[in-house]
């Protein structure tokens, strides 16, 4: 396999998680990661179409819903499509999160609409699902990141710190990544240029040569969603995290559909309702959900 343009992540041991912001950040532990390999950008829109067109994969928000497989969804809504964001006019109830989220028919990775803007080659392929971000991975003959090795990689070799390059969001005003930066989700003044995703690349590098691992896209990693951090086994643990049967949402049990977490943050994550921009931070994701502020990246092993 080839780590051609890839960014060589040296072994050793860091400190995973945060005793700062979210409950499911704890606790703080030890973890051992071994040397790998990883991405240095999300995967962009260009190199998901080289894979689509050598391979003729389909996505899951290409294809219909199988009724049998959602008995609770609606013949009505079983038709192909993903969850688009859509800015609102004005404040809303951010405690739903269907006042900006819809399901919009006929949405994929060819047309990631957010707000009537479509991506170009070079921001990052979203409304990928788990299986999809997968299917990319060992086509390329690689995997995706367990959550460890994305927050290690991500910390870019400092301790502690909130971000990955320190513990101020504009160090001597400059603009670091893609967020929300305004009213979520009605106002965003655009400091850093964009209401969307941003082209690759766009802001500073990390200490270990990788962009965008906070802001732009949420990232899909391999570890099954548990609600906080498990510091029960050795520092050199399993590599996988989390267990399938504990990642199903308790909050909707006639949802039998296991989490995979993501991490990173988008330009969807602002400081008054998600401050999630940070190398520590973790939100779940059913494996089959694609959404516009979704993408990956992928790692290699030795």
């Amino acid at each position: 396999m080839s780590t051609e343009n890839m960014v060589r992540i040296p072994c050793g041991q860091f400190q995973m998680g945060s005793a700062d912001f979210y409950p499911e950040e704890q606790p703080v532990h030890d973890v051992c990661i071994n040397e790998f390999w990883i991405d240095p950008t999300p995967v962009t829109w260009a190199d998901f179409a080289e894979f689509v067109a050598a391979t003729d994969y389909v996505t899951f928000a290409e294809k219909d819903l199988d009724a049998e497989s959602y008995p609770e969804v609606g013949p009505s809504d079983l038709a192909a499509g993903s969850l688009v964001f859509t800015q609102t006019s004005g404040p809303v109830d951010l405690a739903d999160p269907g006042n900006w989220w819809q399901f919009l028919k006929g949405a994929h990775w060819r047309e990631p609409m957010c707000n009537g803007i479509l991506a170009n080659e070079s921001h990052p392929v979203t409304q990928i699902a788990y299986a999809d971000a997968l299917a990319y991975a060992e086509w390329r003959g690689k995997c995706l990141p367990t959550e460890a090795e994305w927050e290690y990689a991500a910390r870019g070799g400092l301790t502690g710190a909130v971000y990955p390059w320190g513990n101020e969001f504009y160090p001597d005003g400059v603009v670091m990544a893609n967020i929300w930066e305004g009213d979520f989700p009605w106002s965003n003044i655009e400091r850093d240029g964009y209401t969307c995703t941003s082209p690759v690349g766009t802001y500073p590098a990390n200490d270990y040569g990788l962009f965008d691992m906070v802001g732009n896209v949420w990232e899909w990693t391999q570890d099954w969603w548990q609600d906080d951090h498990d510091d029960s086994s050795p520092c050199c643990a399993p590599e996988l995290g989390g267990r399938e049967q504990e990642s199903y949402d308790p909050m909707q049990p006639e949802i039998v559909i296991p989490r995979k977490v993501l991490k990173g943050g988008s330009h969807l994550c602002a400081p008054s309702y998600c401050l999630r921009y940070r190398p520590a931070a973790r939100i779940p994701q059913m494996i089959d959900t694609s959404t516009s502020h979704t993408g990956f990246r992928c790692v290699v092993r030795d």
